[in-house]
């Protein structure tokens, strides 16, 4: 474990994540005064890092396991007169970032690609100055010498900002929306997962009742949009081709009925698993109108994908993306993850090669994040964090595949504990690009989420948003469906 004690419980979320960044292979806990005795008594055998703020700037003081005892390292920040706390907050905290960001690279004597930014749209800050009218060279500037940004990831940012700004010019802000609809559901759960997805064999029984509820509750959400349109759709999950072809196609006959589609730019559906795909199923979406899918092999390696509890094979991989490509004309996208269990370059060498012979219309590029809902937790803990190898050479053969396949880069998006603290990037190939996917990531449009776990998010004319959640739980969901619908016209009501 590695503590940091800090005299405030301001800036928790972004020492936590600089540390971490620095330190992937600790457990890292930002230790406040409102934590209770016992809990600062238990966290202080491992402090390393004591933080004090101080309204003209701060103070880092690390204890070096290397000097002898009582010695430790200390950095300062004496903040300029515009910047104090008591002047001007937003400028306190970027200076303080930039002091923890530097504090810690020359300490660690290491530097991250993506400097000192901790949330999870590094594009914002170039999308931003673009809708300023900056110049590129000037935003490329300020990323690298005011955030520390690698010019590689400062260019990569900047030229996803630039697509962005087109393709979002395509949707409805203020009077649209866009749908997203989760299932569940899932043949197994993998070991990285944190999202809301069951075992469907578990939940066989549950199934068709959780899709009353779930058209219950898309007739109700339906009357709280009122005249907004409808730019896209997405059902998600788990994995929504788990359902029977039956249960499928009820589903999309509900979809189609109760929302107008007359404008919806893309219907997208996650095939996700290969070994949940069937020539049934894939009849069923081209009949409703899908025209997006993906199907994920994470990676093409059967001793990882054994590992990690997917049971679909490389081959049942090739199989099910050769029918849905004879079935229908799907925009097929493919998802890999790089950095996991005892992967290293010549594994993704191959999976590229795999993807390449297939030749996806797109291609999702995922750095893995370690979360702490998930199995991998305990897995790191048993076989230790150097079995998860992600770094520049992963990304860059990932992505001059992509590049390969006439693909460009269009979303990014970042998490919390990803390996190598890289990104996730969509690639795709012209007129091959997911509007969904911006909107979900750029929040700039609202989103109507329906089913268990999902978030239903509002976006006000003044950029402000709000939320309301869905329980996560496939029978709290069941039970309390009524109060489910009534949170959306709580937050719709006005």
């Amino acid at each position: 474990m590695f503590a940091v004690s800090v005299n405030e419980t301001r800036f928790e979320y972004d020492i936590n994540s600089l540390v971490k960044a620095f330190y992937p292979q600790e457990n890292v806990k930002v230790i406040t005064p409102d934590m209770g005795e016992e809990k600062r008594a238990e966290y202080s055998p491992a402090l390393r890092l004591t933080i004090e703020l101080r309204e003209d700037g701060a103070r880092l003081c690390f204890a070096d396991a290397g000097s002898a005892a009582g010695e430790s390292r200390v950095y300062t920040w004496q903040a300029e007169a515009f910047c104090r706390e008591s002047v001007d907050f937003k400028a306190y905290k970027t200076g303080f970032k930039r002091f923890l960001y530097r504090s810690l690279s020359e300490y660690t004597k290491k530097s991250l690609p993506w400097g000192n930014l901790t949330g999870i749209r590094p594009t914002k800050i170039a999308m931003s100055m673009l809708e300023e009218g900056k110049e590129e060279t000037e935003i490329l500037r300020f990323m690298r010498e005011e955030h520390f940004v690698s010019s590689e990831k400062a260019k990569l940012g900047l030229e996803i900002a630039k697509r962005e700004r087109e393709l979002l010019s395509q949707a409805h802000y203020e009077d649209g929306y866009s749908l997203y609809i989760g299932i569940p559901f899932c043949p197994t759960t993998c070991l990285y997962c944190s999202f809301t997805s069951f075992p469907v064999r578990s939940y066989q029984k549950k199934v068709d009742t959780y899709l009353d509820c779930l058209i219950r509750e898309m007739l109700a959400a339906k009357e709280l949009m009122g005249g907004r349109v409808l730019d896209s759709v997405y059902i998600g999950g788990g994995t929504p081709t788990t359902l029977e072809p039956k249960q499928l196609e009820r589903l999309l006959t509900a979809v189609k009925q109760v929302y107008d589609f007359s404008t919806v730019k893309e219907f997208t559906v996650e095939a996700g698993r290969a070994d949940s795909i069937t020539r049934e199923k894939l009849e069923v979406l081209k009949e409703y109108g899908v025209d997006r899918i993906s199907i994920n092999p994470q990676t093409m390696k059967e001793e990882t994908l054994r590992l990690i509890g997917r049971q679909a094979s490389p081959q049942q991989v090739r199989e099910a993306f050769a029918l849905a490509r004879s079935v229908g004309n799907f925009r097929i996208n493919m998802d890999i993850i790089l950095g996991l269990p005892e992967e290293g370059p010549e594994d993704v060498r191959a999976t590229v090669r795999e993807i390449q012979g297939m030749a996806p219309d797109s291609l999702t590029v995922h750095s893995l994040a370690v979360k702490r809902a998930s199995r991998l937790s305990k897995w790191i803990q048993e076989n230790g964090i150097s079995a998860l190898r992600n770094t520049d050479e992963t990304m860059e053969i990932a992505a001059a595949a992509a590049k390969e396949l006439s693909m460009h880069p269009y979303y990014l998006y970042r998490q919390k504990n990803m390996s190598g603290n890289f990104e996730n990037v969509g690639y795709a190939k012209e007129d091959c690009y997911g509007l969904y996917n911006i909107l979900i990531m750029e929040e700039v449009q609202t989103i109507l989420a329906l089913g268990a776990g999902s978030i239903t998010k509002r976006v006000y004319p003044d950029g402000r948003i709000e939320r309301c959640e869905n329980v996560k739980e496939v029978a709290q969901y069941i039970e309390r469906i009524g109060e489910m619908i009534e949170r959306k016209r709580i937050l719709f009501r006005d």
